[in-house]
């Protein structure tokens, strides 16, 4: 799902216009979900405009489990904030636990993170039947959130598909059966959060799994085991020793 579109360009800063850079960042993040064997639906994917009651309508209909719209921010003078939050009806429950996720990815890459924050008054929020998030990726009128957004956008693109992979752990991994690229154990945060900055910086969509004490570090979440053998050669490729596990 994604915000504006058409008529509506959202919030506009010199040349740039939020709506491009929100289809922008749906498109590259459900690409990477796709091949990671995630079924993908978009509310749009071209210049079209949509209220929000007409994007949740959609999103309902579609029988989504997840719904997730991508903005960014805007403030009265320019350059005076920057930063990336997520919103959400109430911290609870997955939404909240995926919207920490992505905010930290997108801390990761330098954005600052201005935190999850509960907005139970938007219709895209309040009238999804599905867990729902809202992300505001940066400042459309701060050059330096600009400058992030251009420079580490397949990075950002990266960090988000692999912030939502990591968190379908418990709710989707599970039922259907889900295959995944294993490339680490520790017992360390540290040392796993070390294979994970690397992998991301090579543009492998992964994350950190803790169960108990221990720090799993995996890549992708295929239903298809052929997708995952081909995910797991990538990474031997580059130098990874792999197994491919489905927990």
């Amino acid at each position: 799902m994604l915000s504006h579109g058409g008529g509506d360009p959202g919030a506009v800063y010199r040349e740039r216009q939020e709506k491009d850079d929100t289809l922008k960042l749906t498109l590259s993040v459900g690409e990477i979900l796709e091949k990671n064997g995630i079924n993908v639906v978009y509310t749009r994917v071209d210049d079209v405009y949509q209220t929000p009651f007409e994007k949740a309508r959609i999103a309902n209909e579609s029988g989504a489990d997840y719904f997730i719209s991508f903005h960014r921010n805007s403030s009265p003078e320019a350059n005076k904030y920057q930063g990336v939050e997520v919103l959400v009806y109430d911290k609870s429950g997955i939404k909240y636990e995926m919207a920490e996720n992505i905010l930290g990815a997108m801390g990761e890459i330098g954005f600052r993170e201005i935190g999850v924050k509960e907005r139970p008054g938007l219709v895209v929020l309040r009238r999804t039947k599905m867990p729902a998030l809202l992300v505001e990726a940066g400042f459309l009128n701060a050059d330096e959130d600009n400058i992030l957004f251009d420079e580490k956008f397949d990075e950002m693109a990266e960090g988000i598909a692999g912030a939502i992979l990591g968190t379908l752990t418990g709710e989707t991994i599970e039922d259907p059966l889900y295959y995944r690229v294993q490339t680490g154990i520790f017992r360390k945060k540290e040392n796993a959060d070390r294979m994970l900055y690397q992998l991301t910086d090579q543009g492998f969509p992964s994350y950190i799994l803790r169960e108990n004490d221990i720090y799993k570090v995996q890549t992708g979440a295929f239903q298809q085991i052929g997708n995952a053998v081909d995910m797991e050669q990538r990474l031997r490729d580059a130098g990874y020793s792999t197994i491919i596990v489905t927990r």
